[in-house]
């Protein structure tokens, strides 16, 4: 029995020692765009804070439609005086329960300024959303971008590295002075301080990536997704509207706020009552008797017109910030979009006729360097060109999706 018992542990060990030496070969799962989405949704602080000014606002609404609280008061009269009136003999007890009464429409204005809080608490974490959005798929670009640049810093020390090997071959043969090699050997090196430098930066560009998710980026990521293009359109484009977006909702927002400022404010002028019921006790005669009372403040110092003066200049301050912002709102679309067609239209000559010329050339250039129908100069600037055209596209295709993100953004829909 003993012994069946130590197979099945053995066995149970093998099984866990393959799983994890299978989970630990098992590549790493590709990191869409998609995925670093939802992953920086549920790590933001930013939507945490935004979730909590909901819960707040919420909360706010809540307090507002309260009505104020009743207060009980007791009253001895007539005690410790003199002759008569010592002790309390003579002592009248009241007890007397003061129920406010709300006039002037304040706890409606209250509970409208209360709604509109919540509406621009609502917006704001849409907003917050929408710049995360933002914030992450500009990471992750400038990641993707970064991983294409090393790739071509990489390409280019092999390239750099083949010129160098044939430059060796045509000093040794005399066909060529050993300055060729010298300058060969030059370009080695600044194409091998070329990949060191993307390569850093490629790995900068994914650490921050890992921030923004709260997860470190371990496996590949989506490099295809920069390769994404709109088709040329000819022709101006036809402007956005700004109606509807989060920036205009929140400004809408911050009127409806200011206004039910000036509701409360002209409520308040209007004096509130305090009645309510008493029970008053004689002890000379050991008689009860009821009372009842009704307090009204008299408005002789503070009229209210002060603060409706200071309300109604945030209202008119709010409605001219509401201008503003939908001037700068429609600003700032018509760059964005004028900024990702520039980059579109340079992505697709860098990345179409440009590249494909450049590449011509350097194949020309190599093949005429190598049967000595070319100079080494000619090679070195055909080779430059080819990786300042590649690095070009890449730069035109990560400004184009950034560009494209950040008109997302300013377009967004403002939530119902």
């Amino acid at each position: 029995m003993n012994r069946i018992i130590a197979a099945i542990l053995v066995a149970s060990a093998c099984v866990g020692c393959a799983h994890a030496q299978a989970q630990a070969e098992a590549p790493a799962r590709r990191l869409s765009l998609a995925d670093a989405l939802d992953l920086a949704n549920g790590k933001a602080p930013a939507t945490d804070a935004a979730q909590a000014g909901v819960e707040a606002a919420r909360a706010g609404r809540t307090t507002a439609g309260l009505r104020p609280n009743p207060t009980v008061q007791t009253q001895v009269e007539n005690v410790a005086g003199s002759n008569s009136y010592g002790g309390f003999r003579q002592a009248e007890t009241t007890l007397m329960l003061n129920l406010p009464i709300e006039l002037g429409g304040k706890r409606s204005a209250r509970i409208a300024q209360a709604d509109a809080r919540t509406d621009r608490a609502l917006i704001e974490a849409a907003v917050q959303q929408a710049e995360l959005r933002y914030q992450v798929t500009q990471l992750y670009v400038d990641a993707v971008a970064a991983l294409r640049r090393a790739a071509v810093a990489r390409d280019q020390l092999r390239i750099a590295r083949e010129a160098l090997g044939a430059a060796q071959v045509r000093v040794r043969s005399g066909r060529a002075s050993p300055l060729e090699e010298q300058r060969a050997d030059v370009a080695r090196i600044n194409a091998q301080a070329g990949v060191e430098q993307a390569e850093r930066l490629a790995r900068a560009a994914r650490d921050n990536l890992a921030r923004r998710i709260g997860r470190s980026v371990d496996g590949a990521l989506d490099e295809g997704m920069i390769d994404a293009m709109p088709a040329a359109v000819t022709g101006p484009a036809l402007p956005m509207a700004t109606e509807g977006t989060l920036a205009m909702a929140a400004a809408r927002a911050d009127v409806a706020i200011s206004t039910a400022g000036v509701q409360i404010a002209r409520s308040q002028r209007v004096p509130d009552l305090a009645v309510g019921p008493g029970l008053r006790r004689l002890s000379a005669t050991n008689d009860t008797a009821l009372v009842f009372s009704v307090s009204v403040p008299l408005p002789l110092f503070n009229g209210g017109r002060a603060a409706v003066a200071q309300a109604a200049a945030e209202q008119s301050r709010a409605e001219a910030l509401q201008r503003l912002t939908e001037q700068d709102v429609a600003q700032a679309i018509t760059s964005a979009q004028a900024e990702a067609d520039n980059a579109a239209t340079a992505a697709r000559a860098a990345s179409g006729p440009a590249l494909e010329a450049a590449q011509e050339a350097a194949r020309i250039a190599r093949i005429g360097y190598r049967e000595g129908k070319f100079g080494q100069l000619d090679l070195l600037d055909a080779e430059r060109t080819l990786a300042q055209t590649r690095v070009a596209a890449i730069d035109a295709l990560a400004a184009y999706h950034i560009a494209r993100a950040r008109l997302e953004r300013l377009t967004a829909r403002a939530p119902e």
